[in-house]
């Protein structure tokens, strides 16, 4: 083992608890001033030229490799614990260590996949439930109708049994995985005969083409996103990312266990928000409107999408905003049409209606089941659908009081894209003229049509927010639509920056809100015998991550959860050893109601004041320079796949993660 390098400073001459100043990790480090602009080991200095926090972490196996940063680069700075004993880091750190460093990310991939086929060893939503069985019966069945019906019929054919209420995409995937299964075995998906079919070949099939589509669309978003969302943090906090998003419990449970296809709608937003922040912004909107072409859940998305979008063409305001914005509206509309053009067919435009019909089920009821949401919670006191004068207004109220909680976030996100536009139409004389000097892919590079608005960093805070109030307040909510409000949330949680307490908060509400999202679903997973991976799936997750809310340091969020986590174990306990009373026989999943929906509530107050912190960062981008603001010299900077770029003055600002830099 390599002999570890020693800390320029002394640890004598250090006060107890604080890392290494600036200039002692330059030091190690080989790096100097940034006023000047020179490096030791040119490679280091173009690593991002140290965040505004200075405390990036290294690579893997930073332990042999840099020695004094690995001991002191930990979280202490505010008091916070270290964090580097998780089971995640020490295994990445091992990793590189055994110069295995390139095998991280597939490994992880394994591992996921891995615990996704042992998680659909058991139990699943129906099994045994003769006539009508449930979500596995009904994925099964709309493969059998797809594959033996002609289009005009597919949301006509038998609607008490499992009709199909899902967008034409779904249909299309449906179709798909039916014809490759009856290559297989046609008595899987024979029309009608196969109904209830629960053999361990069909099952294994079916549970085989969720992992497919994993494979295909969520987990090479859930990497590309690490990628370059991360990239200015070191890998082993990218395989971090990885591990949290592909190990996260909630989506496995519903999608391997419960069995769904979440993932195909989920990967495709993620796509989408990938493509957002590469700047192209058609494309990832095209990828959008697929998504919620798969599963209607995903408009839940759409209040965020849309004021990015529209604040994107507000802040490039001049004739390339307007031709972003015909270009938008061209791009979802072309896309709509093609999902819904093989329905265009007699009888017309019943053909047409009845899918709507079915996609947008109004005639359901305000909720189903126990769901965790406003509704459920105060319909123990108020009965909504018991009151004679609310019967017909329900829909309404819920209309009212979903666009209260989607406008806030929406509305910011403009604004701060239209302050952001301001600021900007000051630099365009300077910009347009760096454009005519520099080569033919440089200058697209500079074009900011091409490049996402700074409004990018509250995307993934006003999609929670959004897919939050949805969840709350709409009409018609199943307790699996947490999970649209969880990937955002576990987006920005998946990459902690220790030294700084904003973005230890957000991995500390993430991992709250993942937990009791995961714990407001136990009804359904208990009926569906997921029991014993419901408590494997979160030990280790949260085990994986290094949580412990014991160890936290004394904030609100600590006596929050503790107080939450302390419920839900008597909870737990309670339901093992206290049978619930005759006359209440749904008194433990009233108490999960009335648990996780306050929480939900509280999450959303902290998602909306977290996104107005994030959004003023994003403006004092455009405000007066401050002597402590760090300036970069000229320098020229490689893109992948562009010429190099000569950069002028920068200012480097970290938000949420994201390093965020503005040409002086």
């Amino acid at each position: 083992m390599p002999r570890r390098s020693e800390s320029p400073v002394p640890s004598s001459s250090r006060p107890r608890g604080l890392p290494l100043s600036e200039s002692a990790l330059r030091a190690a480090f080989g790096v100097e001033s940034r006023k000047s602009g020179k490096a030791r080991d040119p490679s280091i200095a173009s690593n991002s030229t140290f965040r505004s926090h200075f405390g990036s972490e290294t690579d893997y196996g930073d332990d042999h490799a840099h020695g004094a940063l690995s001991q002191t680069r930990t979280s202490t700075l505010y008091g916070r614990r270290p964090v580097e004993g998780s089971m995640a880091r020490r295994w990445i750190r091992w990793m590189g260590g055994m110069g295995l460093k390139d095998w991280v990310i597939p490994l992880s991939i394994a591992g996921a996949l891995w615990s996704r086929w042992s998680v659909g060893m058991g139990g699943y939503s129906g099994r045994g439930d003769s006539p009508t069985f449930g979500d596995y019966e009904a994925q099964r069945h709309w493969m059998e109708i797809t594959l033996h019906l002609p289009i005009r019929q597919w949301y006509f054919y038998d609607l008490p049994y499992w009709g199909l209420d899902y967008p034409p995409l779904t249909a299309y995937v449906s179709w798909v995985c039916g014809y490759v299964g009856s290559t297989i075995n046609p008595d899987w998906f024979m029309l009608s005969t196969s109904r209830g079919v629960e053999n361990p070949e069909s099952k294994s099939y079916l549970r085989f083409t969720v992992i497919v589509l994993d494979l295909l669309i969520y987990i090479p978003a859930v990497v590309f996103f690490c990628r370059r969302w991360w990239k200015s943090r070191s890998h082993r906090t990218q395989a971090i990312a990885v591990l949290m998003l592909l190990f996260q419990p909630s989506l496995i449970l519903i999608d391997h266990g419960h069995f769904q296809y979440n993932s195909v709608m989920l990967g495709l937003t993620l796509w989408s928000i990938n493509l957002f922040h590469m700047g192209y912004d058609v494309l990832g909107a095209i990828v959008f409107v697929l998504s919620m072409g798969f599963k209607q859940m995903a408009l839940y998305y759409a209040p965020a999408i849309f004021g990015y979008l529209f604040g994107k063409c507000l802040y490039l305001r001049d004739s390339r905003g307007i031709t972003l914005f015909a270009s938008l509206a061209a791009a979802g509309i072309s896309t709509v049409l093609l999902l819904f053009a093989p329905f265009l067919q007699t009888p017309f435009p019943e053909t047409i209606l009845q899918p709507i019909a079915r996609i947008f089920p109004f005639a359901r009821g305000l909720f189903e089941d126990k769901v965790a949401n406003f509704w459920c919670a105060s319909n123990v006191l108020v009965k909504w659908r018991e009151q004679e004068w609310a019967r017909g207004l329900l829909p309404i109220m819920a209309l009212c009081a979903t666009l209260g909680g989607i406008l806030p976030s929406t509305l910011h996100i403009l604004t701060v894209s239209w302050s952001s536009s301001s600021e900007r139409n000051g630099e365009k004389q300077s910009a347009s003229s760096q454009i005519q000097s520099s080569p033919e892919s440089s200058a697209r590079r500079l074009i900011p049509s091409s490049i996402p608005s700074p409004a990018i960093a509250l995307l993934p805070y006003a999609l929670f927010n959004s897919s939050l109030a949805f969840f709350m307040f709409s009409f018609q909510v199943h307790e699996k639509s947490i999970l649209l409000p969880l990937l955002p949330l576990t987006l920005l949680a998946s990459a902690r920056e220790d030294v700084s307490v904003s973005d230890a908060r957000t991995w500390e509400w993430g991992l709250l809100f993942n937990n009791v999202a995961t714990f407001s679903m136990w009804p359904l997973l208990q009926r569906d015998g997921q029991q014993l991976q419901y408590i494997l799936l979160i030990a280790f997750w949260n085990y994986l991550l290094g949580y412990n809310p014991v160890s936290m340091p004394k904030s609100f969020i600590k006596g929050f959860s503790l107080v939450v986590y302390g419920i839900i174990t008597m909870l737990h306990i309670g339901e093992c050893f206290v049978p619930p009373p005759s006359r209440y026989p749904d008194l433990y999943a009233v108490l999960n109601v009335l648990l996780c929906a306050p929480v939900f509530g509280v999450c959303w107050l902290w998602g909306m004041r977290r996104q107005v912190e994030v959004g003023w960062a994003i403006s004092s981008l455009g405000a007066p320079r401050h002597k402590d603001e760090r300036s970069f010299p000229a320098r020229t900077r490689t893109t992948s796949g562009l010429a190099p770029v000569e950069l002028r003055e920068e200012r480097e600002i970290s938000i949420s993660g994201l390093v965020l830099r503005r040409r002086q």
